[in-house]
This record gives structure tokens, C-alpha cells and sequence, in this order.
């Protein structure tokens, strides 16, 4: 798994690995992620992510902040509750250098927080599959109410 656009493209984040503690990670291949951050700069949606504060929901590895960074995002804020989750964000935030740019929020993605001190102006929502954290229960997160409009609201969810 790596950064595969702007400043950072091309760097490996730390591996995934193996075992029961990281059975449920499965981040976005590489191929979607370039997918989603075609559409996203190329969709005509202007400059979606230029300077923009990213908010990446069931962040896992963190590969969609990270990559809005890279592409120029000012700032990211990642949610996620497992602890390989958070380890393995901690790292590749570490490998990336960008730590000043972002904030680790340990909570469930699905329970509504704090109203953020500035909205977001793009938000990934991507659930872990086969989890039953997708769909209606993440959406009433309102995620939209997070945001400021103009906003992109990417969600990445199986399908049925």
C-alpha cells in the first residue's frame, strides 16, 4: 500500500500484516483510492482538495486522509476505535511527516460527537465490510452536518 499522487506519491505506509488483531483491517486498494481521487479533482468539482480540512471516518490505516494530504489537503482528522487501527495510523502518519497536519480521534464513527470548531469540507465515510457498521447506521452520523457546502461526501461501502 502506498501514497500514489502529490508530494508523498510513492510512499510504501507500513503493512498491513497478519492475524486475528488485524483480520478486520482491509484498506482501500490502490486502484479505488486513485479511482476516488480522480473523480475528485478531475470530477468538476473545482479544487476539492486544495487546502481543504479532510475528515476520514473508520479511518483504518488512515490511506484517505493521507492521500488528500499529499494532494494538498491542510489539514485531516482521522475517527477509529481498534488499537491496530491506531497503531498502524499512528505509524504511517509518522512514515508521511505529517504529523501537524492531522488529529486522531479515538471514538465510534457511528455515535455523534462534538460539532467540530471549523467544518469539513471533504468527508470519507468508508466502513469496514461485513461488519454491519455501513449503510443507515454510519449515515446517521450525519457526516453532512460535519461539513460546509461546498462539500464532497465520499462513501465507500459493500455492496448487497
Amino acid at each position: 500500500m502506498r501514497i500514489i499522487g502529490g508530494a508523498r506519491r510513492g510512499t510504501h505506509l507500513a503493512p498491513v500484516g497478519e492475524g486475528d488483531a488485524k483480520a478486520h483491517l482491509r484498506p482501500t486498494s490502490d486502484r479505488v483510492r486513485e479511482a476516488i481521487f480522480n473523480l475528485l479533482i478531475n470530477g468538476g468539482y473545482g479544487a476539492p482538495l486544495q487546502d481543504a480540512h479532510v475528515l476520514d471516518l473508520f479511518a483504518g490505516t488512515g490511506a484517505l486522509g493521507l492521500e488528500a494530504l499529499s494532494r494538498g489537503a491542510a489539514h485531516a482528522s482521522f475517527v477509529e476505535t481498534g488499537a491496530a487501527a491506531l497503531a498502524l495510523l499512528r505509524r504511517n502518519i509518522e512514515i508521511l511527516r505529517m504529523g501537524p497536519a492531522t488529529a486522531i480521534l479515538r471514538r465510534d464513527a457511528t455515535a455523534p460527537g462534538p460539532k467540530p470548531a471549523a467544518p469539513f469540507d471533504v468527508v470519507f465515510l468508508d466502513p469496514p465490510y461485513g461488519k454491519g457498521r455501513g449503510g443507515g447506521r454510519a449515515r446517521r452520523r450525519r457526516p453532512d452536518r460535519l461539513a460546509s457546502p461546498p462539500t464532497a461526501l465520499v462513501v465507500w461501502e459493500e455492496s448487497t
